[in-house]
């Protein structure tokens, strides 16, 4: 879901003003501007507002080798040929436009074209910092894959040199998220040690320590004893995977879901030809059929309203989704493209590219 504006991309209001010029204004307002904006340009209005051009570095330096003096008006130094974006260009576009044209500053019209934000490269090449916390549910014993987790946790195991969970980490980091919480109780001391409080990754971790295996929904419980101000991420230890995390939390803020559910499409092949009947009678035949059916990716948006409907207890995590539905809550769903849930050797060998074990 491509995101519109946000404040953490887009200037607005005082540090907009302080990047604008009037047109009639000289080459030293401008270079002040430039050097006091920190933004390497300066955007020139005209006395309704209307963006008419913009002036860059480069465009200061020409005017002075080219013999205009400080005092010397700015305006037929301006650059009148410039990029823009609509305030309906969503990042993931500016963005695109950005790196298309080589720029690093691209200005946002209205529809009279008057200026009303900007967007920094910088700041859209940084992971938009989400108020949003998540839970890692890092547990379980992972039993079906035998002795790999023996001695292991399951969500520890390495896939490319990297554990599993440090790569979910560092995803939910990429995308914004700041707080991790990561329910741990089969050898959990290897997790705590591992990751620590987070320090190393930029980010705050913190240990909900299961005293007996709660399931996938019974750790939300522990959250009692922190601070939760928004809807909480929440997601298996044992995937791999690269949703849009910005986007599945503004997919839920922007529904009203009580509960958002990661999905994506499983398709199987029969291997042999079915043939439909009625009652001793042939209707048709269908060679080899693919069935396709939406599943859960094991990935969750839940509103902080909810989590006290959770008990201290083995609780599964579809408990909590069919008690909002019963209850009248929105549920919904979100894609979920490239995911691999490795509790299965075939899935384990599969996210490690280990043809062979397939």
């Amino acid at each position: 879901m491509p995101e519109t504006q946000s404040s953490s991309s887009v200037l607005f209001d005082e540090k907009l003003a302080s990047l604008t010029l009037k047109n009639s204004v000289s080459i030293l307002d401008a270079m002040r501007t430039i050097d006091q904006g920190a933004a390497q340009i300066a955007l020139v209005t005209d006395e309704n507002q209307k963006l008419i051009g913009i002036v860059t570095d480069g465009d200061l330096r020409r005017a002075l080798l080219g013999g205009a003096d400080l005092e010397s008006p700015i305006l037929p130094h301006v650059n009148h040929e410039f990029r823009k974006a609509s305030a309906e260009t969503s990042r993931i576009e500016a963005l695109d436009l950005m790196k298309c044209y080589s720029i690093e500053q691209l200005p946002i019209v209205d529809s009279q074209g008057r200026l009303i934000g900007l967007h920094l490269l910088n700041d859209l090449i940084q992971p938009q910092q989400l108020p949003n916390a998540a839970v890692i549910l890092a547990g379980g014993k992972g039993t079906r894959l035998g002795t790999l987790t023996q001695n292991v946790p399951k969500p520890m195991l390495k896939v490319v040199g990297r554990p599993i969970l440090e790569r979910i980490i560092l995803h939910l980091i990429g995308g914004g998220i700041k707080k991790i919480f990561l329910s741990v109780n089969y050898l959990a001391e290897q997790i705590e040690d591992y990751f620590g409080n987070g320090d190393e990754y930029g980010c705050q971790i913190s240990y909900l320590r299961e005293d007996k295996p709660l399931g996938t929904g019974g750790p939300l419980a522990l959250l009692q004893h922190h601070e939760i101000t928004h809807p909480v991420i929440v997601m298996n230890g044992d995937l791999i995977t690269d949703f849009d995390v910005p986007g599945i939390v503004g997919c839920h803020q922007k529904n009203s879901n009580q509960i958002t559910i990661g999905v994506r499409t499983y398709s199987h092949t029969v291997p042999f030809g079915c043939i439909t009947t009625d009652g001793q009678q042939v209707v048709s035949l269908n060679e080899k059929p693919t069935l396709q059916e939406i599943i859960n990716t094991g990935i969750y948006v839940i509103s902080k309203e909810l989590l006290p409907q959770v008990p201290l207890d083995f609780f599964p995590i579809t408990n909590l989704i069919e008690l909002a539905l019963d209850d009248g809550k929105r549920v919904g769903v979100f894609s979920v493209d490239q995911w691999i849930d490795v509790g299965q050797p075939k899935h384990l060998a599969e996210a490690r590219g280990d043809t062979e074990h397939l």
